[in-house]
């Protein structure tokens, strides 16, 4: 097992504005090639855009996109039909296939808008293009891991195309949240969006993400703070 935490000072950074954007790993013009995604999972941008900004109709294909609002107001469209907007709490997936296009903006005249935007790679090429939201609020199981997002729709996730999960932790200090071997799954993602806690001897804060590769013994997360975090788990 080897762990390597990617701290949240270390990403990359692009300032267009009305955009301040944070990488996880490399996208756009920022490259590092330290960090180039983690498996399937390629793309954790931890955005801030400004009242009235956003990003006009811009093509995807085969790429699964999930978006996580923190604060603030996220108005979608796409070629699907869909119009809506995403408020705290709320997650939205796309699914691109074969080929969608959609914009983003923050529909707010006074408010920010934080949200995280994350990509994984697709086990297959093309499909019908698909599109679901979840309201998180309320579903948080406490002091513990709500499934969100699978590849078989277990437990009432939304099912996606590819063979992984991504589940939402939420607890408080003091509490402490497990993360268990999976020989389908043995690689792990943590990425804390807010709080602190302890991970294999480590201490991770806000925006800070960690890799488990090759996970084959359980991983206690130890709570120090009110914290709320992600967790993937992936295939080979």
């Amino acid at each position: 097992m080897r762990c390597r935490i990617r701290r949240a000072q270390d990403r990359g950074t692009a300032e267009h504005g009305w955009l301040h954007a944070n990488f996880s790993f490399s996208f756009a013009n920022y490259y590092d090639p330290e960090h180039c995604g983690f498996h399937s999972l390629i793309v954790m941008n931890n955005d801030i855009i400004e009242p009235g900004g956003g990003f006009p109709t811009h093509p995807h294909k085969d790429a699964e996109i999930f978006t996580y609002v923190i604060s603030g107001e996220l108005e979608h469209r796409d070629s699907m039909g869909n119009g809506s907007v995403i408020r705290p709490g709320d997650l939205q997936y796309m699914s691109a296939g074969s080929g969608v296009t959609h914009s983003e903006f923050n529909p707010s005249k006074k408010n920010r808008t934080e949200l995280y935007q994350i990509w994984m790679l697709p086990n297959q090429s093309g499909g019908d293009p698909r599109y679901a939201e979840k309201k998180l609020a309320g579903r948080e199981n406490p002091n513990g891991w709500t499934l969100l997002f699978s590849g078989d729709g277990a437990n009432k996730s939304t099912q996606i195309r590819q063979d992984a999960t991504f589940s939402f932790g939420q607890a408080d200090p003091g509490a402490s949240l497990s993360i268990e071997p999976a020989i389908s799954l043995p690689h792990a993602w943590i990425q804390v969006v807010s709080g602190a806690l302890e991970a294999n001897g480590q201490e991770l804060g806000k925006a800070d993400g960690m890799s488990i590769e090759n996970l084959d013994e359980t991983v206690n997360l130890s709570i120090l703070e009110p914290s709320t975090l992600f967790l993937f788990r992936l295939p080979d």
